[in-house]
């Protein structure tokens, strides 16, 4: 299902965090010892790989049977933390893309609402301020539903819409919500010393689709920069925020990431790539199991799931 050479396929799969310790409500992200679990299980079945010499190997025919690279989505401050010590003893490395407008401890809108929801004292959050009625938050999975609810809720507005909406479910908490979580810039540069690689993933992570042509190719273009002026070397690699084709970004937007001097960029759309795949949207997965047999085999059905692009 995954052979090398001119027909090889190549697994990217797609983290965002890793926590010290579980978190209720986001039991999604896994903590250091279940990420470091399923690390030891991908080294024992893939050939991992940086995603840059991945991708040259992908071109050239000569990936390796089993190949697999490793990427994370924002910049949390644990990636630097937490991951990346864990990949470096286990001598793999992954690509991190940032969004650079969150570099100094800034924190992202999506979790505004998830640490608004968490400090919230009462047992009901009143959300029609946004037109989304009230939701019970007597236990976790209340606090989950909501979370869920509101996300999906307002995730595609625009900015300007999206941004009152944080501010008045952060009022109806009734709780502040700007928990520093993102990198600093020392951290960004650590994590570039220790021989991850450092991708661009726009300047506020908003969705592409959303925006107009300048302000979307000022968002690509200046992630680029942003970084290449932090690190002092070109940044060769772009994931797509939120990732999902013709929903979160257009053909257009392809073709401005292609013009604005990247390498490669990466979505979220599942499947593997192959040397047919278009490298301006290379496919990423990740599985959520908590079992070896059925991560592997989760991973195992990815490879032969279709591609989506972007039309």
């Amino acid at each position: 299902m995954s052979p090398g050479g001119s027909r090889g396929r190549l697994s990217i799969l797609i983290f965002h965090r890793v926590l010290r310790e579980p978190d209720p409500l986001a039991p999604y992200e896994p903590d250091a010892a279940g990420f470091e679990a399923r690390m030891r299980w991908v080294r024992g079945w893939f050939n991992v790989l940086p995603l840059v010499r991945a991708i040259d190997m992908l071109d050239g025919g000569t990936l390796p049977p089993r190949a697999l690279s490793i990427t994370f989505d924002d910049g949390y401050a644990d990636n630097e933390e937490l991951a990346a010590p864990i990949l470096e003893r286990l001598g793999m490395t992954a690509t991190f893309f940032v969004s650079t407008g969150y570099i100094g401890g800034g924190t992202m809108w999506n979790d505004r609402i998830i640490e608004a929801v968490r400090a919230c004292k009462s047992a009901v959050l009143d959300a029609s301020a946004i037109g989304m009625g009230r939701f019970e938050l007597a236990t976790p999975a209340h606090r989950r539903d909501a979370i869920g609810a509101v996300l999906k809720g307002i995730k595609h507005l625009d900015r300007e819409r999206r941004d009152a909406a944080v501010a008045a479910m952060v009022a109806a908490a009734g709780e502040r919500a700007d928990v520093p979580l993102m990198m600093q810039p020392e951290q960004v540069r650590r994590l570039r010393a220790r021989g991850m690689d450092i991708g661009a993933h726009t300047v506020t992570h908003p969705i592409l689709a959303r925006l107009d042509e300048d302000d979307a190719r000022h968002e690509i273009a200046s992630s680029k920069s942003d970084l290449e002026h932090l690190l002092g070397e070109r940044i060769e690699l772009f994931a797509y925020p939120n990732g999902v084709p013709d929903d979160d970004y257009l053909a257009e937007h392809v073709a401005m990431v292609r013009e604005c001097g990247f390498k490669a960029a990466v979505s979220t759309s599942w499947g593997a790539a192959s040397a047919c795949t278009d490298r301006f949207q290379l496919p990423r997965f990740t599985p959520w199991d908590h079992t070896r047999l059925r991560y592997g085999a989760r991973l195992l059905r990815n490879l032969g799931r279709a591609e989506r692009t972007a039309r």
